[in-house]
């Protein structure tokens, strides 16, 4: 019995496969400007606004394993020109990841972590437009292996040298 219990503490001693280990979570940025206020709060519940969200992620090794992984998200509400508020914020995390292949190591970087952290980065979106006394603000959820997908397509279209005809 002793084999077995030795066994099996040294299968659980080496990991197995790739390992993705999430040390730290934080903001980095975050900034909020409502150019119009007080006097936005009245009309922003008069008016039809619009909101456009803006999305991109980066990436840097920061030591043997480490990987900072950043989310940056603004968001701008306007209400037809003017701009009622916008919110920024880059969420990032410290992830350690082990035994990924090379080639799968940007789909991990690009898809994975920023989806871990997506979360994170709409409570500060929202938290941050509440104070700023405007109602809350509920990101959709983001497909970012899609987003992932979709960029490695317009890299090859733009590697290839093809244009797309409108």
């Amino acid at each position: 019995m002793s084999a077995t219990n030795d066994s099996v503490a040294a299968a659980q001693a080496q990991p197995q496969g790739p390992q993705l280990n999430i040390l730290k979570v934080y903001v980095k940025d975050l900034s909020f400007e409502a150019p119009g206020t007080p006097g936005i709060f009245n009309e922003v519940t008069q008016q039809q606004t619009t909101v456009d969200t803006q999305i991109g992620n980066s990436a840097s090794t920061v030591g043997p394993n480490l990987h900072e992984v950043v989310l940056a998200i603004t968001i701008t509400v306007r209400m037809g020109e003017r701009s009622v508020y916008v919110a920024e914020v880059k969420q990032a995390g410290v992830f350690a990841i082990q035994g990924v292949e090379d080639a799968q190591m940007p789909m991990v970087l690009a898809a994975v972590c920023p989806s871990i952290l997506f979360p994170f980065a709409r409570e500060s979106v929202c938290d941050v437009v509440v104070r700023g006394g405007f109602p809350q603000l509920l990101l959709p959820p983001v497909n970012f292996e899609a987003l992932y997908q979709q960029q490695l397509a317009q890299r090859q279209v733009t590697a290839n040298g093809e244009t797309l005809q409108a």
